[in-house]
């Protein structure tokens, strides 16, 4: 199975995809949507047609405290708008503290703090996934 991951954020979509056998997660690309969701919906059902996704893993940041705030909900209705357009399993994956891990994981490669902005999001769409996939045994 062919798994596509997603870092959802208020400017842009972090995106990562696994290798066929669903056990190893890479950076894809980032698309900034500045909170036009209709058009991102629209963009990951192409991306999903396009390489053949079979599930797709998105992001969901809960508060430290295991609640659900404005963050995680505009999440479920990402969701929900997903569901809408694709019949292929859509699941939520706990994403505390991933930016921060990229972030970290970048300044750990000295990478400059302006290529760092471009491609954290598709490295935390990556942990997310990769999560994902060790969670499951994939």
């Amino acid at each position: 199975m062919t798994y596509l991951g997603l870092d959802l954020g208020s400017k842009t979509l972090g995106i990562a995809k696994s290798d066929k056998t669903g056990m190893i997660a890479s950076s894809y690309k980032v698309i900034n949507h500045n909170e036009e969701y209709d058009f991102l919906v629209e963009e990951v059902v192409s991306l999903v047609n396009e390489l053949n996704i079979d599930a797709i893993v998105l992001g969901f940041p809960k508060n430290m405290n295991n609640t659900v705030g404005s963050k995680a909900s505009l999440s479920i209705e990402f969701k929900e708008k997903l569901e809408k357009k694709l019949s292929i399993p859509i699941y939520l994956q706990d994403e505390r503290l991933t930016t921060k891990q990229a972030e970290d994981t970048l300044i750990l490669f000295n990478t400059s703090r302006k290529k760092r902005k471009k491609v954290i999001d598709a490295l935390a769409a990556t942990i997310i996934l990769q999560s994902f996939l060790d969670r499951e045994g994939r």
